[in-house]
């Protein structure tokens, strides 16, 4: 039986279990008693919601890790309900079919937690929207001190939701590579709206005047970002095309340094999984081609930030971030190399996913703490501090 893709009457269920998930947050922060005043809620609701957005990022690479993509082959329920008890005879069908297939009982757990969460998520950043307008209304208005621009909070609400767009084409055009990997990198995005804000946050309740880092460490950190997820959109590519088993030896793949490769084919970017454009199979020297070109370019990167990291020892205020930086760029190389050589583990391939993660909310965060600012409630005679 053919199952709809879109099927929109479990969407108020759905939307009332996010609301739920949202709702415990939210009432720790209350009861955790760390609202003095409306500026230090939206703080703490920021730091939060960037946690749970970064584990939302963990559990939707274990999601698609598992095959667990298609659990429930319709969106933004399972087979037309809110969760999959009540879908339990549909999977029991598709099972008999397909016993090992895309559809099991868990699996369709597993992504529909994975909605669950992302909605939820959804609702935080809803809430902090608001909270954010209403925090800069009352700093103009002269009440509570400086807070960061809520532009910034509106852009990360617009974000989520065309991030929920690309969840729901993810099922709907059945793990299209494209769609798939540009999922991912959303999601990394999404983390980069949330550090700028808690940064900010985090600057704005020290309370005192900070000069910019110099203009070599700054231009530094930016390249380093931008090589980061352009390596994160390269891994993406090999996750989402299965590519990591295409070498299975390090630092040789297939017995030799050259092996047989398609580059046009590998990054054909707009085609079904599993397919060239054209309907037929892509070859496994189009997917030897996409790992090789991720394994170059963790190379390209390993070089690129340890010179950033280099050129940053002397600004003193970003030292914990850099030490920071060193110990992810090393879990990287070993998570990847253990994905290589130990068959792609779950765990080393769910830690690799969120150490890009970290990687980018680290390098935001030092860019955000890079640049100048004097917060308006300090006097105007009070001691800058040195850029280092």
């Amino acid at each position: 039986m053919q199952t709809p893709l879109w099927n929109l009457s479990p969407l108020v269920s759905v939307l009332l279990i996010g609301m739920a998930v949202a709702a415990l947050p939210l009432l720790a922060l209350l009861r955790a008693g760390r609202v003095g005043g409306t500026g230090s809620l939206v703080s703490a609701l920021t730091l939060t919601t960037l946690f749970l957005t970064f584990d939302l990022v963990l559990f939707g690479a274990f999601t698609r890790l598992t095959d667990s993509g298609l659990g429930c082959p319709d969106w933004p329920g399972c087979y037309g309900h809110a969760s999959p008890l009540g879908a339990h005879e549909a999977i029991t069908d598709a099972m008999r079919v397909m016993p090992e297939g895309p559809v099991t009982h868990s699996k369709a757990w597993i992504e529909m937690v994975h909605r669950y969460l992302a909605t939820g998520v959804g609702f935080l950043i809803l809430v902090l929207a608001i909270a954010a307008w209403r925090a800069h209304r009352q700093a103009r208005g002269g009440q509570g001190g400086p807070v960061p621009h809520p532009a910034w909070a509106a852009a990360t609400f617009v974000w989520v939701c065309v991030q929920g767009l690309f969840g729901a084409l993810t099922v709907t055009m059945k793990l299209f590579p494209a769609i798939v990997s540009l999922h991912l990198l959303g999601g990394y995005a999404l983390l980069a709206l949330l550090t700028v804000q808690a940064a900010q946050w985090a600057r704005l309740r020290k309370g005192a005047p900070v000069l910019a880092a110099p203009a070599f460490a700054k231009g530094a950190l930016l390249l380093g970002l931008v090589l980061v997820v352009l390596q994160a959109a390269c891994g993406a590519w090999v996750s989402t095309n299965y590519a990591v088993l295409a070498c299975m030896e390090f630092p040789t793949c297939q017995g030799t340094f050259w092996p047989s490769m398609d580059f046009a084919g590998g990054f054909s970017l707009w085609r079904p999984l599993g397919l060239h454009a054209d309907g037929s199979a892509i070859s496994f020297a189009a997917l030897t081609a996409i790992h090789m070109v991720h394994r170059w370019g963790a190379g390209v990167l390993t070089v690129a930030l340890v010179a950033v990291v280099w050129q940053l020892r002397q600004v003193s205020r970003l030292s914990a971030a850099r030490r920071a930086l060193v110990l992810l760029l090393l879990l990287q190389l070993a998570t990847g190399l253990s994905n290589v050589v130990l068959g792609w583990p779950l765990a080393g391939a769910v830690l690799h996913t969120g150490g890009a993660g970290a990687m980018v909310v680290t390098l935001v965060w030092m860019l955000v703490n890079s640049q100048a600012y004097t917060p308006l409630n300090v006097p105007a005679h009070a001691t800058m501090r040195e850029a280092t």
